[in-house]
């Protein structure tokens, strides 16, 4: 009898184990045949799913291995053979020869091959967009069940309310303004209790946030972009995730972050990275301290985390039809794990282009992250573009300077001049301001300084990038910090007064440099020679810079005068270029040019002429 009730308690604990076996989570969600690596790595999170085993059935479709890093988590291998259809995957979970969970896995059909996945070239104008401050197209998102944040906005670090709607309603308005590439802060979930608008402390890397909108709702934001001409790229987040994900409160494994005995912040330290003599200790610090107290620390020499960080990537590329990435704090990450995350995803789509937030002061500490092959240290990154940071801060100053041996427009002049150390400078996305740095308008201090920063960037080498707002002016009013660098959009709430996308109350300084940055940017749309064309530049004098583009017979002319008075340049010293041309048409007014011996230029602007023969 004592015998028979042992059995009773053994079976009902065992039918208790069975029962309290979950599925919580499963990331990737889904996936697709025809890919060009065979096995996806598929994480499964859930009470006690990693004490059972694992089976899966599917044609094609096989289980090459399952690993399972502690009692709440399995990792599963799944080989998709090239014959294989879009099929669901049967994955069982059992306990002894009992099933005890099922999961539906679907794979689906490819819309695209690798090979036709297209990115951004040399012939894009980007725009830059924090989703929450640019228009707020449904106000019924403003709070989710869930989210921790409230929309205040008169918080000014707090959710304003912007969403996809608002970006997909005024996708005319970007189309219109010249705009063919789209960069979005990022937009997936930041359930964070504070400063959750940013989106750089992600809580979950497979969903949009609810108070931007849906996952197909950014899929349809992007239909709808690329039906208008307009390429969208994703800010993605490797370095770090926020300390809100579910993770936290059951890590797959304890090395998924960089673990210290004590909260240890980065050293933000970029230049470590690429410095021959660095020791081992700012080396660590930089990697693997985090970037802040809310934002845990990736560990990516942890192959799980690898793995799933570049599965990550893929999805939502395939997903969403993406057309570029945009990787933040590139060189905060594992630069080993960066180099393989960039090969495999160059190897999945041959044309895909990623720009690399590379915060770096120098052209020599920037053009080590650039894909070449020769470095000192044979590193090879196979990272496709980089923002030009050093160029960023020499057009901060340059225009706001009187003339000098180093300083002025000799300091455009003389950075260009180090692009010698780099294996494409026109694989770089030139800038004069983010969402990190001081505004345009503030920072250039006349609308006069400010046309010919953006002549600048549209016609030196490069894809140009502007930030919200540039062509509205905006600028920091009486806001500190982060929040001045990132007001509101004028016109994207219901009850702004001023609204630049109807032009309903905007001063004429507003509509001449909106204006101005449109007529240029819609030209570059259309100028292959500035897209495409070999610069020629001179050493500036008396204040006079002189650059050419030149493709095939078409060239391109560019006089930035940085005097306050007008000025006759005399063209003698350009003959090498001017050989053959007799005439020319104004960029931005359109009016012939009939002599090319002297051209005037008024005080502090540029003269864009696209000469003819």
């Amino acid at each position: 009898m004592k015998k028979l009730a042992l059995l009773f308690v053994f079976c009902l604990s065992g039918i208790f184990l069975r029962a309290q076996v979950t599925i919580e989570h499963v990331e990737p969600p889904f996936w697709w045949t025809g890919m060009q690596q065979p096995v996806v790595q598929v994480m499964v999170h859930g009470k006690n799913v990693g004490k059972t085993q694992v089976s899966v059935s599917a044609p094609g479709v096989k289980l090459v291995k399952s690993q399972s890093p502690g009692s709440d988590y399995v990792f599963l291998d799944l080989e998709i053979s090239k014959e294989a259809k879009p099929v669901t995957v049967i994955i069982e979970f059992k306990d002894e020869n009992t099933t005890v969970a099922r999961w539906n896995y679907e794979l689906k059909a490819r819309e695209n091959g690798s090979s036709q996945r297209k990115s951004f070239t040399t012939a894009d104008n980007f725009y830059l967009i924090m989703p929450d401050r640019f228009a707020n197209g449904d106000a019924g998102n403003d709070d989710m069940p869930g989210m921790l944040e409230k929309a205040d906005r008169n918080n000014p670090n707090g959710r304003h309310g912007g969403d996809i709607k608002g970006i997909t309603d005024h996708l005319d308005y970007l189309q219109q303004l010249g705009i063919t590439a789209l960069w979005c802060t990022p937009l997936l979930e930041n359930n964070m209790p504070a400063y959750s608008y940013h989106g750089y402390a992600i809580t979950n890397l497979y969903k949009i946030d609810p108070r931007f909108g849906t996952n197909e709702s950014y899929r349809e934001m992007i239909a709808e972009a690329h039906r208008k001409g307009i390429k969208v790229v994703m800010d993605m987040v490797f370095n770090h995730f926020g300390t809100g994900h579910w993770w936290m409160n059951d890590l797959p494994q304890k090395d998924w972050v960089n673990q210290w005995p004590e909260f240890t912040r980065s050293n933000y330290r970029a230049a470590v990275v690429t410095d021959p003599y660095a020791s081992d200790n700012d080396m660590k610090k930089m990697a693997d301290g985090w970037f802040d107290v809310t934002m845990a620390d990736f560990n990516q020499k942890n192959n799980f985390v690898a793995n799933y960080l570049i599965q990550n990537s893929i999805w939502w590329v395939e997903y969403a039809g993406l057309d570029g990435i945009r990787q933040d704090t590139y060189p905060y990450s594992d630069k080993d794990f960066m180099a393989l995350w960039m090969k495999r995803l160059r190897e999945e789509y041959p044309n895909f282009n990623v720009v690399g937030e590379n915060w770096l002061n120098t052209p020599a500490q920037l053009a080590y992250w650039m894909d070449q092959t020769g470095s000192r240290d044979g590193y090879r990154s196979y990272l496709t573009n980089v923002f030009d940071f050093p160029l960023m801060f020499a057009i901060q100053k340059a225009f706001n300077e009187n003339e000098g041996w180093d300083t002025g427009l000799t300091r455009l002049y003389d950075m260009l001049t180090m692009d010698v150390v780099y294996p494409d400078p026109s694989d770089m996305i030139i800038f004069a301001d983010n969402h990190d740095i001081e505004r345009m308008y503030p920072v250039q201090k006349s609308i006069e300084n400010m046309k010919m920063a953006i002549a600048f960037l549209c016609t030196t080498r490069g894809m140009p990038l502007f930030y919200y707002g540039t062509e509205a002016l905006s600028d920091r009013g009486s806001l500190e910090g982060d929040a001045g660098k990132r007001k509101d959009f004028p016109g994207g709430w219901e009850g702004d007064k001023v609204n630049i996308f109807t032009g309903e109350g905007i001063s004429k300084d507003q509509k001449e440099v909106y204006n101005y940055m449109k007529t240029l940017l819609n030209w570059r749309k259309g100028s292959e020679t500035v897209q495409k064309g070999k610069l020629t530049h001179f050493i500036p004098e008396d204040g006079i810079y002189v650059y050419f583009r030149t493709l095939g017979n078409d060239q391109v002319m560019v006089l930035l005068n940085n005097n306050k008075k007008d000025k006759k340049v005399e063209t003698d010293r350009f003959s090498e270029k001017l050989g053959g041309y007799k005439r020319g048409i104004d960029a931005v007014t359109g009016a012939t040019v009939r002599k090319l011996d002297k051209i005037e230029v008024e005080g502090k602007s540029a003269r864009i002429i696209e000469l003819s023969k």
